[in-house]
């Protein structure tokens, strides 16, 4: 955990940042910011963090490795929205803007300033000179036009549709395609190489949020070229670190990048990204120095790690929610009723208490608690056996019926055991009549069969990688969504239709009000079982040096070093 004098600098760090932006004469939107102050910031100083002692035992270089539950699925960014897979694209590629360490708050990093225009419609970005790609090429405002165009356009050619890419995370975040009427995006013009303008149709209230999201890095257009639909396995970036090679189901190997923009970072010289599927197995990783950092620790071994020599533990913020999808294409899951009684069915305070740790609270809204439109007047769907069984008696189903319950292989930011509690839920269900065959399989395949619809009951979650709920309403239970990332196949129109007003709404009261009632039809259709929002917990060697964990569930390793 990070220490009061850490805390302290990086606030005094935050302060000076702040001042150098202009101060609080200039509108905390704008971005205009003096470059010079930018540049010095963003290239070291004390903007990694740390205190003095930490400072001194630290060293430039080495190789750290991050052991985790599952392999990527995609290093394509755009086309996946896969956890494992933004962990590592986060190293490679840079989006425009960028997200504080501590939080959602937009910051300058491919472009290096920005300005919005009196219209609310028009942005216009200043970007960064003398960045590289990995392959060598200049990064430019013909770069960006190139990726934005590749995502918006289906007929682009490294949009790679044919192939099986999709872009539906761009759909939802941004209104639709090219030639849609809610594609908010009306035009992309490029000014001159280092200066790009953005013109939307109407004014969009999480604009910057989402040009900051992970999801809209910029891959080089030469690599685009070079390897076609292989991008996926060859990703080329402007990021700390660059790909090297990519076993699957083992090892990801990423590289320092030496031309590097920030002067002096990275500071370490290579990172492995390693899978151990088993929790236990990779904290005994860790606890022999095979590995130096863990995610996916057991939260009952939390209190142990903050008490052990040599170890550190490590707390995300609460930015989740942990859920069982409905297909609701497939019978009787079709069925109002049936998901209403087997909502009533999941005790969840049991499943938190048997696998949290205290680290979880219940789930009533597909939102986290202290995300815009949170509605708190909803009534939670209490645990009540009883109640499910006439429900399903009322549906025609007082013999239950038998089904898969689809769990995962990993353990997620929202479900650190996925296979205990898949047991639990196992037994919730039974006590109401029903059989859930327990059935899992490799994560990017169970990823893929999950979006192929190939499920009848499925265990996923959603973390926040932009601050904003339409990031987890539009992707999840928006029709744009199906079926990428909304894979309980819910379609409602009314639903759709307040979050597209939501979407164009730049007041935040209005826009509360409308996610209030998209989350009051979302919460009697009951598409899904929202069972905790957790604070999900890490461990590392105390050798690890200023690494901040981000509430959106993946950073980059920028600033991280290794002490001798």
């Amino acid at each position: 955990m990070k220490k009061s004098l850490l805390l302290l600098l990086l606030s005094l760090v935050l302060v000076v940042f702040m001042a150098a932006c202009g101060g609080d004469d200039e509108p905390s939107d704008s971005g205009d910011t003096d470059d010079e102050d930018v540049t010095d910031t963003d290239d070291g100083g004390d903007a990694d963090g740390d205190d003095g002692d930490a400072a001194e035992e630290s060293t430039s270089g080495g190789t750290l490795i991050y052991a985790r539950g599952g392999d990527s699925q995609s290093l394509d960014f755009a086309s996946t929205q896969d956890g494992e897979s933004s962990r590592i694209t986060l190293q490679i590629y840079e989006s425009l803007l960028r997200f504080n360490e501590n939080s959602f708050e937009v910051e300058p990093s491919l472009a290096e300033s920005w300005e919005v225009a009196d219209d609310n419609v028009t942005y216009t970005f200043k970007l960064r000179e003398g960045v590289k790609f990995h392959d060598g090429t200049d990064f430019n405002a013909e770069a960006v036009l190139t990726n934005y165009e590749r995502w918006s356009d289906p007929s682009h050619e490294f949009a790679f549709t044919d192939d099986g890419y999709a872009y539906s995370v761009y759909g939802n975040q941004f209104g639709g395609f090219k030639g849609d009427e809610g594609h908010i995006i009306d035009e992309i013009n490029i000014i001159n190489d280092y200066e790009i303008e953005f013109v939307l149709k109407e004014p969009f209230g999480a604009f910057l949020q989402n040009v900051a999201m992970s999801y809209f890095a910029i891959t080089s257009p030469a690599a685009l070229a070079e390897h076609g639909p292989a991008i996926n396995e060859n990703p080329v970036g402007t990021g700390p670190f660059k790909f090297v090679s990519w076993t699957k189901d083992d090892n990801i190997t990423l590289d320092k990048f030496e031309d590097y923009w920030m002067e002096g970072y990275p500071k370490l010289d290579r990172v492995i990204f390693q899978v151990i599927p088993d929790n236990s197995a990779r904290l005994t990783a860790l606890r022999a120095g095979e590995i130096d950092i863990m995610d996916g620790l057991n939260p009952d071994d939390y209190e142990t790690i903050q008490n052990e020599a040599g170890l550190q533990a490590f707390e995300r913020e609460t930015n989740n929610f942990g859920y069982l999808g409905f297909n609701l294409e497939r019978e009787p899951f079709d069925n109002v009723l049936v998901r209403k009684a087997m909502h009533h069915a999941v005790d969840k305070e049991g499943l938190i208490s048997l696998l949290y740790a205290g680290l979880a609270e219940p789930a009533k809204n597909p939102l986290p608690p202290a995300y815009l439109g949170y509605n708190d007047s909803l009534t939670p769907y209490e645990y009540n056996p009883e109640l499910a069984r006439e429900l399903l008696a009322e549906a025609g189903f007082e013999d239950g019926f038998e089904f898969d319950l689809w769990a995962m292989p990993v353990a997620r930011p929202y479900m650190p055991d996925a296979e205990r509690a898949a047991e639990v839920l196992q037994a919730n269900f039974a006590d109401i009549g029903l059989t859930a065959n327990i059935v899992t399989m490799e994560w990017a395949t169970y990823l893929d069969e999950v979006s192929a619809g190939s499920q009848d009951v499925f265990m996923l979650g959603w973390s926040g990688t932009n601050g904003d709920s339409d990031y987890f309403l539009g992707n999840l239970l928006g029709t744009q969504g199906i079926p990428d990332s909304n894979s309980t196949f819910y379609s409602n129109a009314d639903v759709d239709a307040l979050l597209a007003e939501a979407r164009t709404t730049v007041d935040e009261g209005e826009r509360a009000a409308l996610y209030e009632e998209a989350l009051a039809i979302i919460h009697e259709d009951t598409p899904m079982i929202t069972l905790v929002h957790s604070i999900p917990v890490l461990a590392g060697s105390d050798r690890v040096k200023n690494y901040v964990p981000h509430l959106s569930t993946s950073e980059p390793l920028t600033f991280v070093e290794l002490a001798e």
